[in-house]
């Protein structure tokens, strides 16, 4: 009887943290402008369109006077790839989440580096403006 009520009780445990980390998932989704920094990348929903956000995006790598390597765009997604004067690739991606909400995801460097990938998000807020 002990045996099955020590399964019993790990399974809710487990269960519980397994949705724990959805639970946060949709709650940081229906914040526009909560920003996480998670495994190398600073993602963000921000509330204005895609286009917005690009063109502020693209003005904010120019003012940091990085290098353009690629630059993708649709009505949907966009992906702009730069390369900072330590050869770092920065990759900007955009979601288009409603016509008046982007994903934003900004990685610097292989491992990411969140100082940096701030600086450049501030840099797109500070555009948006």
């Amino acid at each position: 009887m002990k045996t099955k009520q020590v399964v019993l009780v790990l399974l809710c445990l487990a269960s519980a943290l397994s949705t724990c980390g959805c639970w946060v998932a949709v709650v940081g989704a229906g914040a526009a402008g909560t920003v996480a920094y998670i495994k190398g990348d600073l993602e963000t929903t921000e509330p204005a369109d895609i286009d917005t956000i690009y063109a502020a995006a693209k003005k904010t790598l120019h003012d940091l006077e990085v290098t353009l390597v690629e630059d993708s765009k649709d009505a949907l997604t966009a992906e702009i790839v730069a390369r900072d004067a330590e050869n770092r690739k920065i990759t900007i991606k955009l979601n288009s989440v409603t016509e008046q909400a982007t994903k934003l995801s900004i990685r610097v460097g292989a491992f990411g580096d969140e100082t940096a990938s701030r600086r450049i998000y501030n840099g797109i807020r500070d555009n948006l403006i």
